[in-house]
């Protein structure tokens, strides 16, 4: 059997087997990260360090492939450690997340990763507060804003500079193969 030749869903053999590659690191690094004590005594606030993977798929495969590599971190995330709120949480923050990296990729040209993830980091954040704030209905959770925008703010530079210098040394693979 040919390795180039489409599976069902229209992704080669080759593909999804990096793309399944790629969701397990994020998956781990995920894991890892959720064993690490919190970096302030703020709830919500982590570095988000599985979005480095997210970045390179965005960057080195394109939008529909961060999708897919996004979602199923989320769906296994939540499915060995989290719950149907954290899934919940965690769907609106990392859709509204990709959508807002890959806008500013395009904008800045696939330029300047760290702006990019800063700006997802922002996003990913918001999403969470307005979904913090229709299921409680309680105005006092924007009160962690400031707090979790200056959060987004390093801890997206930090992730950024992650994925941007993973890329640098990362063995280049084009958009249609691996």
């Amino acid at each position: 059997m040919n390795d180039s030749k489409k599976n069902n869903g229209g992704l080669s053999v080759q593909r999804l087997t990096a793309l399944s590659l790629l969701t397990a690191a994020a998956l781990m690094i995920y894991a890892i990260e959720s064993m690490l004590p919190t970096l302030v005594p703020i709830p919500g606030i982590k570095l988000g360090l599985a979005n480095v993977v997210t970045l390179i798929v965005l960057k080195r495969c394109g939008a529909r492939d961060a999708l897919l590599v996004l979602l199923a971190r989320i769906l296994l995330s939540a499915c060995f450690f989290g719950s149907l709120l954290s899934l919940t949480y965690s769907l609106c923050g990392g859709l509204f997340c990709l959508l807002v990296l890959w806008l500013v990729n395009r904008l800045l040209s696939g330029h300047y990763l760290f702006l990019t993830s800063i700006s997802g980091a922002i996003a990913h954040n918001l999403a969470q507060i307005t979904v913090a704030f229709f299921l409680t209905n309680v105005g006092g959770v924007f009160v962690y804003l400031p707090f979790l925008m200056i959060s987004a703010c390093l801890t997206g530079l930090f992730t950024g500079l992650c994925a941007h210098f993973t890329l640098k040394y990362l063995p280049h693979f084009e958009s249609g193969r691996f």
